[in-house]
């Protein structure tokens, strides 16, 4: 396929979830709903099951009201929305981590309005001691076990380990297609850039990993690009808004890497070596960094991204807060101190699924331009 060709079709999936839900339901493959964030699709993948994320979208709040206050993070709220109004008809299951208070409450909200069923879990906030990878591998099992259940499949260990394999792969992939970004960021719009990654969420990994490698090697075989812009890194939980994202291409800004919960921190971690498939994965969750949702008494995530801004020459960072969601809002003072101390410019930005504040954004993004330039 030529680029153009690569590029159209996992713009489609990433615009189309519905669609490949309806298809890999109609091919019969049962398909398992994953909340954000870190959750264990390799487990789900293992039974035959098709694994697809759940990040929200743009929908009007009405039927969720019922089960949360206004105050509530946009991304679950729509999740709830869409099941309650029957957007996810045909999923076998949803995997619930409990990683903050909403998300903890929606176990409740979800398995009384909802019909479809949920499997909930809890990651340990003392991550790298042992007895939180003891903790992570009795909850992974109690989820495997769930899932067999629930879904009528078989979960062995070869199975996963050899679903371990498939996403390590697709990792590495995605790995080496964002570091590739920086040098072809005429070609990779903010857009593109974002539709090559959230296409993997509603994809199985293994044909994702082949297009992505094909697009890779498309680009590798392109001479290196001169960008006359202005280069920024984005961090938060979701910048997925085609407003937001048609914005910075507007005022000729290019995204050259990310920390970005739906994006870039879903594969920036491999699956280490472990003596089971189950330890494997718990491993994982110890060895996250830079992410507010992981315990961290370091605080490294500022540095983290400090370190990509002065590798990448990037001109400055987009902190997009997800509107009331705890983890990034207590993150940002000490983030704020680190750009600060870095003296890299960044710009803080609340965003908030299914609200068109686009003007006030509009306008914010020209100033940050403006000041970068």
């Amino acid at each position: 396929m030529t680029l153009n060709e690569v590029l159209e079709k996992l713009e489609y999936v990433a615009n189309n979830p519905k669609k490949m839900l309806q298809d890999y339901i109609k091919s019969g493959k049962k398909v398992v709903g994953c909340f954000p964030m870190y959750t264990p699709e390799e487990i789900a993948h293992a039974g035959g099951l098709v694994p697809m994320s759940m990040w929200g979208g743009n929908t009007n709040i009405e039927r969720a009201k019922e089960y949360y206050p206004a105050f509530v993070c946009s991304i679950i709220a729509a999740n709830v929305e869409y099941g309650l109004k029957g957007s996810y008809d045909g999923v076998s299951a949803v995997m619930i981590p409990c990683m903050c208070d909403t998300l903890r409450s929606t176990t409740q909200n979800w398995k009384s309005g909802v019909k479809i069923p949920m499997v909930a879990f809890a990651h340990p906030h003392n991550r790298k001691i042992q007895a939180g990878v003891d903790y992570l591998v009795e909850e992974y099992e109690s989820v495997k076990k769930r899932l067999e259940d629930i879904c009528e499949c078989e979960i062995t260990e070869d199975a996963m380990l050899k679903s371990i394999d498939i996403y390590n792969e697709h990792r590495k992939v995605m790995q080496e297609f964002v570091e590739l970004v920086p040098n072809y960021l005429n070609t990779i719009t903010p857009t593109k850039r974002n539709a090559v990654i959230k296409s993997g969420n509603f994809m199985l990994k293994e044909d994702h990993t082949l297009l992505v490698k094909e697009l890779n090697e498309i680009l590798k075989s392109m001479p290196k690009e001169d960008f006359k812009g202005k280069k920024v890194m984005t961090t938060g939980i979701v910048l997925d808004d085609k407003g937001f994202l048609d914005v910075l291409e507007k005022n000729n800004l290019a995204v050259a890497y990310d920390n970005v919960g739906q994006e870039t921190r879903q594969f920036s971690t491999l699956v280490p070596e472990g003596n089971s498939a189950l330890e494997r994965l718990a491993l994982q969750w110890s060895n996250i960094e830079g992410c507010s949702l992981a315990y961290d008494p370091q605080r490294l995530r500022g540095k983290i991204v400090a370190d990509h801004v002065k590798r990448l020459g990037i001109d400055g960072v987009i902190y997009g807060l997800m509107k009331f969601c705890d983890p990034e809002e207590y993150d940002y003072p000490i983030f704020k101190k680190d750009m600060d101390e870095a003296g890299i410019p960044h710009l803080y930005m609340e965003i908030e699924q299914g609200t068109s504040n686009i003007e006030q954004m509009r306008t914010r993004i020209q100033t940050f331009a403006d000041i970068i330039s």
